[in-house]
């Protein structure tokens, strides 16, 4: 899960306000005088020292102060230094901790405690120059998943069916994609339109991602149907590395196209999936290269993701379930 990131701005310093809102801060620490002087600069969110607490970890009282105040409501922050230990202790008795990070090894620390890390991470004016990455690398990416390679078994063609087209507002890499199957139990890695040929220019923001009924990864662990994805929702990206992050939709263009029908199988374990019948639709191999589904034949091997079945509103739960 993604963190708030909070970048000090105590003393104001209109360059580093202006290189945290150019990164995607969440907000800034600053001095109330200065609120104004921020919010002149973008759309953001002020914190002032009267609006947390900040608590230096000496004693195991103090342990107890930062878990009191934070199930009584208060934002609390504790101060550089924290170790592990007393911060585990916290996380494990309330939400909502805050942690001051002087550098970008601490930023990674602080968001790794007990594998769901602290709820906010306060950057100070040392830690600055990486924030960047910070943001990027605490906000953007959604770690590493495994990816299977998966054999084809039939393509058939499947009549006609409204599609979904995703229009990010990011740009995207060759074997870089959306994860979309007929069941979340197989989700296949659709690669974006970063491919040119000799009819149509490469659209490098664009996942022709399938089936409106069709299921697509989305960060933390839940799914969500292709036909229900909107301007402003967070999809999730995979590369063919097993590396992910987030993206943010632009827009959505459900439309009636020739569909096909793929299927493949894993060990064992059967998936499909719907995808427009067109030359530039195209899963992604095991060595990262786009294949097009009009060149795609039995006995090849795509990226799939494999999980168990089972989802209610998009939620993970276990459940006899079965779905082709």
């Amino acid at each position: 899960m993604s963190k708030e990131i909070w970048l000090s701005a105590i003393p104001f310093d209109k360059t580093l306000v202006t290189l945290g809102l150019e990164s995607g801060v969440d907000g800034f620490v600053a001095e109330a005088a200065d609120a104004e002087a921020i919010l002149a600069l973008g759309r953001t969110k002020v914190m002032t020292p009267a609006d947390f607490e900040r608590v230096t970890l000496a004693s195991k009282e103090d342990e107890t102060t930062a878990v009191t105040r934070l199930q009584a409501g208060r934002p609390v922050f504790l101060t550089r230094g924290w170790e592990i230990i007393p911060v585990e202790n916290i996380l494990a008795a309330a939400t909502g901790l805050g942690l001051e990070c002087e550098s970008l090894d601490r930023a990674r620390l602080a968001a790794g405690v007990l594998e769901r890390g602290a709820d906010r991470l306060l950057i100070t004016t040392e830690a600055a120059p990486d924030i960047k990455t910070i943001v990027t690398e605490l906000k953007v990416s959604q770690g590493r998943i495994e990816l299977a390679a998966a054999t084809i078994t039939a393509i058939l063609p499947a009549g006609l069916g409204h599609r979904v087209c995703v229009d990010t507002t990011s740009l995207f890499k060759s074997g870089e994609g959306m994860l979309v199957g007929n069941s979340s139990a197989m989700t296949f890695l659709v690669n974006a339109e970063t491919e040119s040929n000799p009819y149509v220019a490469a659209r490098p923001f664009r996942i022709n991602a399938g089936a409106v009924h069709a299921y697509c990864q989305m960060p933390g662990d839940t799914t969500r149907y292709l036909e229900e994805l909107t301007s402003g929702s967070e999809v999730l990206i995979a590369a063919h590395t097993g590396e992910t992050k987030t993206a943010v939709v632009g827009r959505v263009k459900t439309e009636i196209r020739p569909m096909l029908l793929i299927t493949a199988e894993v060990d064992g374990r059967e998936g499909k999936v719907f995808l427009q019948n067109a030359e530039t639709i195209r899963l992604v191999t095991p060595e990262g290269k786009p294949v097009s589904v009009v060149t795609l034949r039995e006995g090849d091997t795509v990226l799939v993701k494999t999980d168990v079945a089972g989802r209610h509103f998009g939620m993970r739960i276990t459940e006899a379930i079965k779905e082709g």
